[in-house]
Order: structure tokens, then sequence, then C-alpha cells
């Protein structure tokens, strides 16, 4: 599509979007809408409230989040068990209760994490 073609077609288009903001402009419903929150922006003014607040008088449990009915039924989880690992080659031994340990890492990567798990004492 050309510019030009374009232009035009934006300006139709905004045409169009004017009229229909005149029609609203004249109508009697937003008139009264316009009216009622003006006159609630004062009164909330003029007592120092904020729409906030009155959500929270009329509503109080609006703000409240609902507690999770899954989460409370839930079982804490146990804790890890403690592993121990030794390096046929070298003889040394670690201990750890997950996967994040250095040496332990070393080891995965220089011998594989097969050969490593293969490693745990039992």
């Amino acid at each position: 599509m050309s510019r030009l073609a374009e232009f035009r077609q934006l300006e139709q288009k905004l045409a169009a979007q004017l009229a229909e903001l005149e029609a609203m402009k004249g109508s009697p419903e937003l008139q009264k809408e316009i009216e009622f929150e003006t006159k609630l922006r004062n009164l909330l003014a003029k007592y120092e409230y904020s729409l906030r607040d009155i959500v929270n008088l009329l509503d109080p449990k609006n703000g409240q989040r609902p507690a999770a009915p899954a989460a409370a039924q839930k079982a804490p989880r146990r804790a890890r068990q403690v592993k121990q690992y030794k390096n046929p080659h070298t003889g040394e031994v670690i201990e750890t209760k997950g996967g994040n340990h250095t040496k332990l890492k070393a080891w995965k990567a220089e011998h594989g994490a097969d050969e490593v798990e293969n490693w745990l004492a039992k």
C-alpha cells in the first residue's frame, strides 16, 4: 500500500472516530456518569478518603488473597539424606546432601556422572 493510500485510510478512520466522540459527548448517559464521578471525587477529597479505602470499607475481603488450600494440606519436605562418595582412584571420601558439591562436580566432569554415581557408598 502506498504512503498516500495509507494516509487517506488513517484520515478516514480518524474522521469516523471524531464523529463517534462528538456523538458520545452529547449522550445523556455519559453526562450522568461524568457528573457522578465528579461528585464522588469531591466527596472523597472532602473526607480525605481514597477509592481504595472505599473498596475496603464496602468489601473488606476484596483485598485479601485466599489461602492456597494445597499449600496448607501439604506435608513438609523430608530432609535430604547424606550421601557418601568414595573415589576408588584416590580413596578420597565426600559427604554431601546434594549434587552441588564442588569436588563431586569435578569428579563427574572428569570420570562421568554415571561412573561417579557407582562410587556411592551404601
